[in-house]
């Protein structure tokens, strides 16, 4: 093969390549797949932590996604290229129509001839008895420019003598200077998504050996290959600073770990402001800071509040949201079942305790995952009155979990059930469950206040809630007492024949054995056993093996009664041992025994060995800011300006063409006038007819068919 044939083959591919890249067609095509990925990263959250991925679709669809990078969509490396290439394609565009568009506005096109008038469908002729040509010309031409159009007259010498002068005029140009403005807008805004985006933190990862930091510890020990200088053009991260400290160093969430951003200052929180509706949802939060200058050493104090951001040396810094900066608890443990005992423990959200095998029977580690002081539910049987934004139902998600108790039809509104703590318990094995406690107890409408115990296995569940009943002293000891004692078979024993002696006259003797003899079956059947889960599903299904069908109801609520009365004298006896009076038989009373029957059935199902009381807590809020360099910001809203003029331009200027030819006739002049425009509409035909009334007069015939012909003509 030749050079030049070489040549030519390079040429055409070139060419080719050209036409593709600035068609029409390839554009869509790359404006469609950016609008699909732009639901994606909508609908799926993005930086999410990889386990969140995990629990929610599966190990096979969180593989795939993190394989394409849809969590993280925006700065994925194929949604860039798709940026660059649509700010390729669209300048191609511009660079190939731009220059036809502009000599378009300059061109008057005056050199039209005069028999293509015929062929436009607005068009019109009448004779100019008293004027000449040149005259006609200058008036028309006066006439036209004082309706805002531009004229150039062209004098053209006619070949049986004499001359005739061709007006031209035109009006709405700016509707091609729209379709310029328009497309460079798109242009604008892919630069600055790209200037704002991660390809230049991508950049530093790719030709400047930084990588994400996937370890724990302090900032400061993180080493420099983690780190992002000062120098970084652009960048978009998040600043948490706790009330009393301050900070200097933003955190970049990558897929596979972060990166950190050094500031030229540092951000101290003097105070954190929050509001709340009475829905609980944050109505205002607000931050005092002092920006320390790490430059020049100068402090300069700031307020901060949502969609009210502060600049300081080029970088914003916006309100993002809340967090617990390190509050103090003291948890109260509670000895929950055998082998645990009570003790105290201290600690800060955020941080751990190791918890010996000596105090809950094996080793565990605590985890302070939370603190929250504020909690308005929405105790409504019914589902909600419609006021909580959060939809959140406490007494439909409680009774839901663990929990057999009747419901009520009282509704009740939103209120505020104090504050509540959250923790883990991990085990020896790495494995932990998260809990959920209320330090005060709650009233969930039937008049019998409750502790709530939440706990859930994954992050991805919901808590599942174990109902505590309060004692008659204010606390959860009466409770805690009666699990013990059922758990102690002589305890049982004794409860037993209380019941029994209690139940039955003393000339009665041989119903009173039968009768001990049921209510300890019935008793050890719902304590349980190591080997054998008790509670009233042990009931049930004793009843279901041994009792004919038509008779289960009956025997059920024999057993239930049974089983009542010796959880009443068992619980006298826990209150005797613990040298309190007797619970007197009203109606607060049996609203306790009751739900504490549904408890200790509902308790066994509780995994941990002890439960956490809120003893006392010293609240820390923490503030989380986004810090962001957006040289782009500037370059996107100039794009934003441009699209709203050239959608403008386009959609409502209309580009109007208008010739008069005016040849002599006689002792006058034959006007032949035509006009186009790019839209055809209504108003074209009636500013034609109007025009043509000023500039050459009406039809000789001003019948009812000639202006029926002329309309449609302007149609």
């Amino acid at each position: 093969m030749s050079a030049s044939s070489t040549r030519r083959g390079a040429a055409h591919a070139t060419r080719s390549a050209t036409e593709l890249l600035a068609s029409m067609r390839f554009a869509i095509a790359l404006l469609t797949v950016i609008s699909i990925a732009s639901v994606i990263g909508t609908v799926l959250k993005q930086h999410e932590p990889v386990g969140n991925y995990v629990n929610q679709f599966g190990p096979f669809w969180a593989q795939l996604f993190l394989a394409l990078g849809l969590n993280a969509v925006y700065s994925a490396w194929w949604f860039l290229l798709i940026l660059a290439f649509l700010v390729v394609s669209t300048s191609l565009c511009i660079a190939r129509h731009a220059p036809k568009y502009l000599r378009d506005i300059r061109n008057y096109k005056e050199n039209i001839r005069v028999q293509n008038l015929q062929a436009f469908g607005l068009k019109a002729q009448g004779p100019l008895a008293v004027e000449t040509p040149e005259a006609a010309a200058t008036r028309i031409g006066r006439m036209l420019a004082g309706g805002g159009w531009k004229v150039r007259l062209q004098r053209r010498e006619l070949p049986e003598g004499g001359a005739g002068v061709m007006v031209a005029a035109k009006a709405g140009a700016a509707n091609k200077l729209g379709y310029i403005a328009a497309h460079s807008a798109i242009v604008l805004v892919c630069l600055g998504g790209l200037l704002d985006g991660d390809l230049m933190v991508r950049a530093q990862m790719w030709f400047g050996g930084k990588t994400p930091y996937a370890g724990a510890g302090l900032a400061a020990d993180v080493p420099a290959q983690h780190r992002l200088s000062l120098r970084n053009p652009t960048f978009r991260g998040n600043l948490m600073v706790a009330e009393g400290t301050q900070s200097s160093t933003a955190i970049l969430t990558q897929s596979d770990g972060v990166l950190l951003q050094e500031l030229p200052f540092a951000v101290e929180l003097k105070k954190f402001t929050v509001d709340y509706y009475s829905t609980g949802m944050p109505r205002l939060f607000a931050s005092d800071v002092v920006i320390h200058d790490l430059i020049d050493g100068s402090t300069t104090p700031a307020r901060i509040e949502v969609n009210h951001p502060y600049s300081y040396r080029g970088i914003e810094i916006y309100q993002s949201s809340f967090d617990d900066g390190g509050s103090h608890l003291q948890l109260r443990a509670r000895a929950f079942a055998p082998g645990a005992r009570d003790f105290q423990v201290q600690g800060v959200v955020g941080g751990a305790a190791r918890i010996d095998a000596a105090e809950v029977g094996r080793p565990l580690t605590l985890e302070f995952a939370g603190l929250r002081v504020i909690n308005v539910e929405n105790m409504d049987a019914e589902g909600g009155s419609g006021a909580d934004v959060r939809k959140v139902n406490l007494r439909g998600s409680i009774e839901s979990h663990l929990g057999a108790g009747n419901k009520t039809a009282r509704p009740s509104t939103l209120r505020n059930v104090g504050p509540s703590f959250s923790y883990k318990l991990r085990d020896a094995a790495g494995q932990a469950r998260e809990y959920n406690n209320y330090m005060l107890p709650v009233d969930m409408g039937d008049g019998q206040p409750m502790y709530l115990l939440g706990v859930r296995d994954t992050p991805a569940e919901a808590f599942r809630y174990l109902r505590v009943p309060v004692d008659h002293e204010g606390g959860m000891d009466g409770f805690l007492r009666l699990r013990q004692a059922l758990a102690d078979a002589r305890l049982r024993e004794l409860a037993v024949r209380r019941y029994a002696a209690a139940a039955v006259e003393d000339s009665h003797g041989a119903l009173a054995g039968q009768l001990a003899e049921s209510a300890q079956r019935a008793l050890a059947m719902y304590a349980g056993s190591a080997d054998a889960k008790g509670g009233l599903p042990a009931i049930s299904q004793f009843i279901e093996n041994n009792v004919p069908q038509a008779e289960r109801e009956r025997a059920g609520e024999v057993l239930i009664r049974i089983l009542s009365g010796a959880l009443y004298e068992l619980m006298q006896i826990t209150r005797e041992r613990a040298g309190l009076a007797p619970l007197a038989p009203d109606a607060q009373t049996q609203a306790f025994m009751a739900q504490a029957m549904l408890s200790l059935s509902d308790a066994q199902f509780y995994p941990a060995p002890v439960v956490f009381e809120l003893a006392d807590f010293k609240q820390v809020q923490a503030s989380v800011f986004q810090v962001a360099r957006a040289p782009g910001k500037k370059v996107v809203y100039l794009g934003c300006a441009l699209l709203i003029v050239g959608v403008f331009s386009m959609l409502y200027i209309r580009e109007r063409r208008l010739w008069v030819w005016l040849a002599p006739a006689g002792g006058g002049a034959q006007a032949t006038m035509a006009m186009s425009s790019n839209r055809r509409t209504i108003d074209g035909g009636r500013e034609f007819c109007d025009l043509r009334d000023k500039l050459i007069g009406p039809p000789p015939t001003e019948d009812k068919h000639e202006h029926g012909s002329d309309d449609h003509h302007a149609q």
